[in-house]
């Protein structure tokens, strides 16, 4: 079938709205017709080519839409089925499965990366040449197949392009403070960054009963959205920041500093911001080959903690619905976080107004 879709043809480029041509699901995958797609930074990762991704591809992992067709063999979605996109399927069998980390399952990793499905082949194509999927999902498109372990079925009430946010910032976002680091009734949160992984760590911290909630960023803007996701305070980054920080938390830092933009920078400083015994959870991407310089005396002799988060260390199957539910229930502010909805023509203005950090999160409606 054809179909229209955000390209990106090399890095350094903006995404071309083109026609693609879409081979029908094989054994085990299924189709979903894309409703919403969120506009995210990793994606973004992949134009500038921080991250390497095989191209040319199609990107989007934030995805929700409903299941149009399914292969043979698929037992997990049926005709119908509103669903969020998982870029983190997870097979319910490898070490990982078992062990209670289906965000870390290894039986997708390889095709993931590769911008395959399973078999090692994409289902796009262009001009007579491949087309990869960005995570699996490639959601930047009208119509997407997909492995059927990244489809998590969800209730029809709930508006799918509210959905789309939960298959990454807000599982990711709140998954790292109530499952990674764990966060504890009564405790004190630092959150850097507030886009939209940071917002929902904010919204998870509430969640978990912190007291103090601070957020931390660089855009005067983010201030506010920062205080309508429940931050106790808001504190723009400069050289006065750590002080501030240690003046809201008895002299000591936080119990709990989560850095969600992926800056080695903004880690190294986050990291004193940590009381000695305290955690610092990383939950923003860096740039692939990027290091982090981590004084070993400091984390020694302070028994700090660093954890790294990786999509909150949710399983999707579970969370997914749940949040769906927190979210019906009044506990999530999942329609705050949309600043803005964009056609597809409009994605390159969508990333232009992210980066300028005014917003929470851009959403691409189909």
């Amino acid at each position: 079938m054809k179909i229209k879709a955000a390209l990106l043809v090399e890095t350094g480029r903006p995404f071309e709205i083109e026609e693609l041509t879409l081979e029908a699901p094989r054994a085990g995958e299924v189709l979903v017709r894309v409703v919403a797609s969120g506009v995210c930074h990793s994606d973004y990762h992949v134009m500038t080519g921080t991250t390497k991704h095989p191209l040319p591809c199609v990107c989007g992992h934030e995805g929700a839409g409903v299941v149009e067709a399914v292969g043979p063999n698929v037992t997990r979605a049926r005709v119908g089925d509103h669903v969020v996109l998982s870029w983190a399927p997870d097979c319910g069998q490898c070490y990982y499965c078992q062990h209670g980390k289906p965000n870390l399952c290894d039986t997708f990793v390889g095709p993931i990366w590769a911008g395959t499905m399973l078999d090692g082949t994409p289902r796009l194509s262009w001009r007579g040449q491949p087309v990869y999927h960005y995570c699996g999902l490639a959601s930047f498109a009208e119509y997407a197949v997909v492995p059927q372990e990244s489809c998590i079925a969800i209730r029809k009430d709930v508006p799918l392009e509210v959905a789309s946010l939960v298959g990454c910032a807000v599982a990711t976002g709140v998954g790292a403070a109530m499952y990674t680091a764990g966060v504890r009734p009564g405790e004190s949160v630092v959150v850097y960054g507030c886009g939209g992984i940071g917002l929902n760590i904010l919204q998870g911290a509430v969640l978990c009963g912190a007291s103090t909630i601070i957020a931390v960023d660089s855009s005067p803007e983010k201030m506010e959205i920062a205080r309508d996701f429940d931050a106790t305070h808001a504190l723009l980054a400069d050289n006065h920041t750590l002080q501030a920080i240690r003046d809201l938390t008895g002299g000591r830092g936080a119990d709990h500093v989560f850095e969600a933009v992926g800056i080695p920078a903004v880690q190294e400083a986050a990291l004193e911001a940590v009381r000695p015994g305290g955690t610092l959870t990383l939950v923003g991407l860096s740039p692939m080959g990027s290091g982090t310089n981590l004084p070993g005396a400091v984390i020694t002799r302070q028994e700090k903690t660093i954890k790294g988060s990786y999509y909150g260390t949710v399983n999707p199957s579970r969370d997914f619905p749940l949040m769906i539910d927190m979210y019906m229930s009044g506990k999530l502010k999942l329609d705050h976080l949309i600043s803005n909805r964009y056609p597809l023509e409009s994605i390159n203005i969508a990333y232009d107004a992210m980066l300028t950090g005014g917003v929470a999160r851009g959403v691409i409606v189909f």
